[in-house]
């Protein structure tokens, strides 16, 4: 262990120290850390909603609260706008605050390079259209959240490097009398530098619009999509699906999301083929599909969500206390993500664009699936083939996907915790030395 640390202090932590004092990623990495309050009151109603208030919940059906509240999910509603405000809407806040942080780290104008930012991103966004069973038309709120975040981070620093570097050009300045205020002043010197970028952005649209009409996002998941569509359903295909939903995560890409409807093309006839077997034989024992996503990465790799995150918060707990800013995201995350909600940690630490997490990150997951796929293919434990809430804690989904008579199954799930949190283990100490260094740097 002392071989590796002095290994990742020598020569990994000095590399990720460089690439996040590089000033496009340490604009993304400040935007979602002054996101993430309202990333974490999001995440605290998805809490209360998914775990406590629907009826399939692993709270609610464990108390049967359904019985005891009658019209349970209605309640759902009183908070679910608190959503609309917060998760739902995260890309346009981090459109606004990546060209924020770097015009501010530029030293041009923050606040009108997240405006314009946040302009440039409806300039690209899909067309308004007609929705079945609508009158008129309107822009689809699929690209708001998490799935329009990969564009919202990529033109959010184009759009404050263009324009802080064509507000330099005095040339391009519109110069405003000295008893005009200074914000109508400001506002004057960079009107052209922001008619040039919203003009570049606007032909750009209309490019992207000739090869399709639903905008450069999905051009963006089609591309990301098309390689993985010839895959088989082994767990090689599993192998190669985590790897790639985990690296779109670290470049703010919504990994599940963009390869949900791949998941349920090769893998959703199989999961409702196991349910059959185990409905019509009253045990996992002999289903015919042992090895699936659900079966496998979901109820082994998935522990406190995308990248086995439960792991990461734990190890924080363990070796990470000395780095205070992370270690109290951590203590927030562990609600949400022992009920497999991680997006405060993924966006609070943050995971996206953090080159000291990337690793853990995408091998935590893979190891706990292959522990996973050896207990299951030598008949070990039974595969999971029983329908599981996805807010289950995932040491219990084990269990209670294979029909909760198999302890062996529990312990296993424990297993993959246990070696979740030891993978992350080492990069928690090499973040925390180096968040320690450069304090002392700073001081």
């Amino acid at each position: 262990m002392e071989k590796m640390q002095n290994f990742m202090e020598k020569y990994f932590v000095p590399l990720a120290g460089a690439i996040n004092s590089q000033r496009h990623v340490a604009a993304v990495r400040d935007a979602f850390t002054l996101s993430f309050p309202l990333t974490m009151a999001g995440s605290m109603v998805l809490l209360i909603n998914y775990v406590f208030l629907d009826p399939t919940g692993f709270i609610a059906s464990l108390l049967h609260l359904d019985k005891l509240i009658p019209n349970l999910a209605s309640y759902q509603k009183v908070l679910a706008s608190v959503i609309n405000g917060t998760t739902n809407i995260l890309a346009l806040i981090i459109a606004f605050l990546v060209a924020y942080e770097l015009g501010k780290n530029m030293k041009g104008d923050a606040v009108l390079c997240g405006i314009t930012s946040l302009s440039v991103y409806f300039i690209l966004y899909p067309a308004a259209k007609n929705f079945v069973g609508k009158a008129g038309t309107g822009l689809t709120t699929t690209y708001f959240g998490a799935q329009g975040l990969f564009v919202a981070i990529i033109f959010g620093l184009i759009t404050a490097e263009l324009l802080t570097r064509l507000g330099r050009n005095d040339k391009l300045r519109i110069k405003m009398p000295e008893m005009v205020p200074p914000a109508v002043s400001q506002s004057f010197n960079l009107l052209i530098p922001i008619m040039i970028v919203l003009a570049v952005m606007a032909i750009l649209n209309f490019i992207f619009s000739k090869l399709t009409t639903d905008g450069i996002q999905v051009i963006i998941y089609s591309t990301i999509q098309a390689p993985l569509t010839s895959l088989g359903s082994s767990m090689g295909t599993i192998i190669v699906f985590v790897i790639v939903q985990q690296l779109l995560w670290v470049l703010g890409i919504h990994g599940p999301n963009t390869l949900s409807a791949l998941r349920s093309v090769i893998w959703t006839e199989q999961g409702n083929a196991n349910l059959a077997y185990v409905a019509q034989h009253g045990s996992a024992w002999g289903a015919p599909f042992p090895i699936n996503w659900g079966s496998i990465n979901d109820a082994f790799g998935n522990g406190g969500g995308s990248g086995a995150t439960l792991g990461l918060i734990i190890a924080i707990f363990i070796v990470g206390r000395k780095n205070k800013s992370q270690y109290e995201i951590a203590k927030m995350s562990f609600m949400p993500g022992l009920f497999n909600i991680n997006e405060p940690i993924i966006f609070g630490l943050p995971i996206v664009m953090n080159p000291m997490y990337v690793i853990p990150f995408i091998l935590a997951p893979l190891v706990c699936d292959l522990i996973g796929y050896f207990f299951v293919v030598t008949k070990i434990i039974p595969p999971v083939a029983y329908s599981v809430a996805w807010t289950t804690p995932e040491i219990l989904t084990p269990f209670l996907g294979s029909g909760a008579t198999n302890l062996m199954s529990l312990i296993v799930g424990v297993i993959c915790l246990v070696v979740s949190t030891l993978i992350y283990l080492p990069f928690v100490v090499a973040s925390t030395r180096a968040a320690i260094k450069q304090e002392q740097e700073n001081a």
